[in-house]
């Protein structure tokens, strides 16, 4: 993958001294041109630790300037992100307050648009943004595992187990979302479309990447982990039920109907094995708990409701 198109005055300098590979004027930078220069900034500079870009070289990883600026970048948004979020639940009966949390949510319907109304043209884009997460899916939760202690460790990695194909590479989720890409008539490469992605979708992944990279915040990303697990099952039906209306290639269809089971199991093992086991051991990361939850849900409101509102349109 090569680096995308600036957005802005801070994206096109980064870009640049990424390409230069002399990272010095990066503390003279200018202030982004709005949020979604900021955004793609941030997104690009989390990437290095990814799979990185063909024109940047590996070596900048950890380089101090790169590190300084994503620090105030994400510093940044965590603020935007806290600030976005309602008054939590108070510490109880975790595992019964955290679904009533999620089942209390009452968000937009992207997967019902998908399911009933949405045309041909609208669920290739959906699949074009989605590839932004589904062609590195889980990975994001994977930089948590070393900072849990044993028996939470364990639970991610069961559940991780099966996001990774149970062993077998062709099982993948990620593999399964390109397949299906590939069957669609899509560009499966990694990072096709990030030219593409809107501002909703680069924050979405973002802040897994914010909570998963930052030890502080892990009880933060298994949170998002959580919730995300729990919204995904009737999701995913509705989503699979859409493209067969729409005669959509059984690759892509089959992507969805793994995760109507799949997720439904998963919610069990996020909520109450990893979460709920986290919180026994360490109380006082509730917050961040229901923190993450939030976070996930609300991010993937603001998508739902920029793609309904542009389809209407």
């Amino acid at each position: 993958m090569l680096l995308p198109k600036a957005r802005g005055a801070l994206s096109g300098c980064v870009f640049q001294a990424l390409q230069s590979g002399d990272t010095a004027p990066i503390s003279d930078t200018p202030e982004p041109d709005g949020t979604e220069d900021a955004q793609l900034t941030l997104w690009v500079l989390y990437e290095l630790h990814h799979r990185g870009f063909e024109d940047v070289s590996d070596d900048l990883e950890w380089d101090p300037h790169l590190i300084g600026l994503r620090r105030q970048l994400e510093t940044d948004f965590e603020q935007t992100l806290r600030g976005r979020a309602p008054q939590l639940p108070e510490p109880g009966a975790f595992a019964e307050t955290f679904f009533d949390f999620v089942a209390s949510h009452d968000g937009p319907s992207l997967s019902g648009h998908i399911h009933k109304f949405a045309t041909k043209d609208q669920v290739h884009e959906f699949l074009r943004h989605k590839t932004i997460y589904h062609l590195k899916e889980s990975d994001h939760t994977t930089w948590v595992i070393p900072r849990l202690s044993d028996p939470v460790k364990a639970a991610v990695v069961e559940l991780q187990y099966d996001e990774y194909g149970a062993g077998d590479p062709n099982r993948l989720h990620a593999t399964l979302f390109a397949r299906g890409l590939e069957a669609s008539g899509l560009d499966a490469t990694y990072g096709a479309y990030i030219d593409e992605a809107p501002l909703e979708v680069l924050e979405q992944n973002n802040a897994m990447s914010l909570f998963g990279l930052n030890r502080r915040l892990r009880a933060a990303s298994l949170g998002f982990l959580a919730a995300f697990e729990a919204t995904s099952s009737v999701p995913s039906r509705r989503i699979a039920q859409g493209l067969d209306r729409l005669g959509f290639p059984p690759e892509m269809l089959e992507y969805y109907t793994e995760h109507v089971e799949a997720d439904a199991v998963h919610e069990q093992l996020a909520v109450r094995t990893i979460c709920g086991v986290l919180l026994e051991e360490e109380p006082e990361l509730h917050e961040d708990v229901f923190f993450g939850a939030w976070t996930s849900m609300d991010l993937e409101d603001r998508y739902a409701d920029r793609m309904l509102q542009e389809w209407a349109a």
